[in-house]
């Protein structure tokens, strides 16, 4: 299953989406944009999930594909 991640940058400026929490994929300036994107990825690579992190990196929500 991959697992793809989106996480502020250090500034909280921008929004990026990583797979496997490693390979920046994309960056958005708006987080409902950076959600959209990973949900979509997860989508076409189903079996997939989606983790959105907070600025410490905690995970705050977690969906699977």
């Amino acid at each position: 299953m991959k697992k793809y991640s989106v996480v502020p940058n250090v500034d909280v400026s921008a929004w990026i989406v990583k797979l496997e929490d490693v390979a920046p994929e994309n960056e958005y300036a708006a987080k409902d944009d950076a959600i959209a994107a990973a949900e979509q990825m997860a989508k076409d690579n189903s079996p997939s999930m989606v983790e959105i992190m907070d600025k410490e990196h905690n995970v705050i929500e977690e969906k699977r594909f």
